[in-house]
């Protein structure tokens, strides 16, 4: 459901009136523009053509990448965090983990083994953010998956805090096959389409591509001043 603005059009008309100019009221069209390059980008490529875009990217990035089955899923999970180290861990409460086949090793099969593993719970407020900052792996699953840039795109969620993607020291998305799409192109008509049908969107969409990069200072390029240091992209082939 759409919200209502009150008083907009008797504010806008007061600033128009102030300005010494009349009150634009109706809202504008969208231009449709003649030629469209933006789309064409990609334009053709299969899924299995796109992952290979993808794993290009990744070396650009600097972010591990793997490929997995839903069968291997667990198994590449678990090889994964012990390269980076291990625990604490911190993860989504993301019913996701669980059509994944990772609920028992997340809440299970790592807790007997001294692993100390978190689940974000909003009724915990700023305790899950302390949380995070200590944690040396957060691992979260990406909505939509950028090739050309290897960006993914989460959704924040009350259960889904942004925290977890940006605080700990490494980072590890799952990331469906079926998310990847060409471009930036594809990603901003999806989410236009989920306004279209009213559906509900989070009010913080996160675009984040591999670790934490800077190269502000003489454009020396810095990884994890600000995030992540490490990052890995675990792609399941979920078709």
């Amino acid at each position: 459901m759409s919200g209502t603005i009150q008083n907009r059009d008797h504010f806008l008309q007061k600033i128009a009136n102030q300005l010494g100019r009349e009150a634009i009221l109706a809202k504008p069209e969208i231009p449709k523009w003649k030629y469209q390059p933006q789309a064409t980008v990609l334009q053709g490529k299969s899924l299995d053509e796109l992952v290979g875009v993808l794993k290009d990217q990744c070396l650009h990035i600097h972010t591990d990448f793997i490929k997995t089955t839903r069968l291997n899923l667990e198994k590449t999970l678990k090889e994964m965090v012990e390269e980076y180290g291990g625990g604490p861990i911190i993860t989504w409460k993301d019913t996701r983990f669980q059509e994944y086949g990772l609920t028992s090793l997340l809440k299970e099969k790592w807790p007997q083994e001294k692993l100390e593993v978190h689940e974000w719970n909003y009724e915990k407020g700023r305790a899950n953010i302390d949380i995070a900052e200590t944690a040396n792996i957060g691992i979260t699953i990406s909505d939509i998956t950028l090739a050309e840039s290897g960006t993914v795109v989460q959704f924040s969620h009350k259960d889904r805090g942004r925290s977890v993607s940006f605080l700990p020291l490494k980072s590890i998305i799952i990331i469906p096959k079926s998310s990847i799409v060409p471009r930036m192109t594809q990603a901003a008509q999806m989410i236009r389409e989920k306004t279209k049908n009213g559906e509900h969107l989070a009010s913080c969409i996160n675009f984040i591509t591999g670790p934490s990069n800077s190269a502000d200072i003489e454009m020396d390029l810095v990884v994890g001043v600000h995030g992540p240091v490490k990052a890995a992209y675990i792609i399941v082939d979920d078709l």
